[in-house]
């Protein structure tokens, strides 16, 4: 069998029709979703983009020891381990963060195509390419975000045709799994690794798309807005906009997406591949203040994740509501394959779910920017909490949330059930407590060594 996965960045789960959503179009995936089987409570593990990556390429959790970071050499990876077995792979992609050499997230595929000049890659550095900044750019009067970097971006696009979808980086990125895949004389045991920065800011449509979703506005195209506070820098008419944007961009993804995935069937893939559509994690616009990830809140809107998984046989039109994670793809893909799993690995297997041996594999997801914030959530409650950090001069106080009442995170209830939220904090440094001995490392956060509280007792 072979296994291709198709990774969007930034999608949130609730812009999806399968999962839920009534005004932005997304009929491909919608489709594929209910011939797969659905996780409707999936989540990141450590945030934001690479390491989310290293989680699904390791089977381990991040949050507790890594940064942002290439790579290790020690890393046993999944592209390594199919490569063992027989498996001719290849990692397609425009998230130009894996490009460089030293973060090693090319390693153990055969083939390899890093698509450059998305978001801020400096791919163009002529001069003489001169772009017009005003019709996208709105200053905010605090902070030092630079300017420079949506002007990298416009000379990187700058030869596009705005008004034809096919020069997006989805489409290139399509594109070239779909030639990759007809290359190919075998039609078993390949692996492709389908990775779109797409919907990830900025957010530049085609106005086709726009006008699905604001027709009306006449103001500043503000597709790359500085992360921060919305209060004083965007009008409710320009936020209102700048969420078309964004569902123009998933509206844009889809359309390739299923593209993609009727290519599959034509080239007689589909029915002889696992296919695994997901998404590292969300975007704010608005819900607590802020737009973008300028904060290390582990709230719905950013950690809530689309995971649809399509085997050939079995799970066809299943919904999933027990907590899965990120660490669970490598696993899932293993035992699926029938490939013995590494004792190292963190992540869990989703098969016992989708046959239906399991009705859940664990009692609470795990979450957290490295040395910035833990988190827990279970099905009832989400409880948080930040440490020191050298990035942010504001120090918050713990927040626990009653996701049954309250699934927005909107009212923090810790002063009413202080019990629970010292509870749920006593089962996350457990669970730090079992990564460090399952691991044999310790975890430090700023010279600090973090240890639970049964130890400090």
């Amino acid at each position: 069998m072979n296994v291709i996965v198709i990774v969007t960045d930034s999608l949130r789960r609730d812009h999806l029709g399968c999962y839920g959503n009534e005004w932005i179009k997304t009929p491909h995936i919608d489709k594929f979703a209910s011939e797969a089987t659905i996780f409707d409570c999936a989540y990141p593990e450590g945030l934001p983009t690479l390491p989310v990556r290293t989680a699904w390429f390791t089977g381990k959790y991040t949050f507790l020891f890594r940064d942002w970071q290439r790579l290790e050499p020690t890393d046993v990876l999944l592209s390594e381990i199919l490569w063992d077995k027989g498996y001719t792979s290849a990692l397609i992609t425009d998230t130009y963060h894996m490009h460089k050499p030293q973060m090693n997230y090319g390693r153990g595929f055969d083939y390899v195509k890093f698509i450059r000049g998305q978001e801020y890659d400096p791919c163009i550095v002529d001069e003489n390419v001169k772009v017009d900044m005003n019709r996208f750019w709105k200053e905010r009067n605090e902070g030092n975000w630079p300017k420079e970097n949506l002007e990298q971006y416009l000379k990187n696009i700058s030869q596009w045709n705005w008004e034809d979808d096919k020069n997006h980086f989805v489409a290139q990125v399509v594109r070239n799994g779909i030639d990759w895949l007809s290359s190919q004389r075998k039609k078993e045991h390949l692996f492709l690794w389908l990775d779109s920065f797409d919907p990830h800011e900025p957010w530049d449509p085609p106005i086709s798309y726009v006008k699905m979703y604001d027709p009306d506005y006449r103001g500043k195209q503000i597709i790359d807005p500085v992360p921060g506070l919305v209060e004083g820098y965007l009008s409710e008419k320009e936020l209102k906009h700048i969420k078309a944007l964004y569902a123009g961009e998933v509206t844009m993804v889809d359309k390739w997406v299923g593209i993609f995935l009727d290519e599959l069937k034509r080239l007689g893939f589909f029915e002889n591949s696992l296919i695994i559509f997901i998404s590292d994690h969300g975007e704010p616009f608005g819900e607590h203040g802020i737009i973008r990830k300028c904060r290390p809140w582990p709230y719905q809107e950013l950690v809530r994740i689309p995971f649809i998984l399509r085997h050939p046989e079995i799970g066809h039109g299943k919904r999933i509501d027990a907590l899965v994670q990120t660490p669970d793809l490598m696993p899932t893909i293993l035992d699926f394959l029938g490939i013995p799993t590494l004792d190292k690995l963190h992540g869990k297997s989703l098969l016992p779910l989708i046959s239906g041996k399991e009705e859940k594999l664990r009692d609470y997801a795990y979450i957290g920017f490295y040395r910035r914030c833990w988190c827990i959530k279970n099905h009832k409650w989400s409880y948080m909490f930040w440490f020191k950090s050298k990035l942010y001069s504001d120090i918050w106080p713990p927040e626990l949330y009653n996701l049954k009442n309250d699934p927005g995170e909107r009212k923090n209830v810790i002063e009413d059930y202080p019990e629970i939220a010292e509870k749920l904090e006593l089962e996350l440094r457990k669970f730090v407590d079992f990564l460090q001995e399952k691991d044999k490392c310790s975890i430090y956060c700023h010279g600090e060594e973090i240890r639970s509280k049964e130890a400090k007792k």
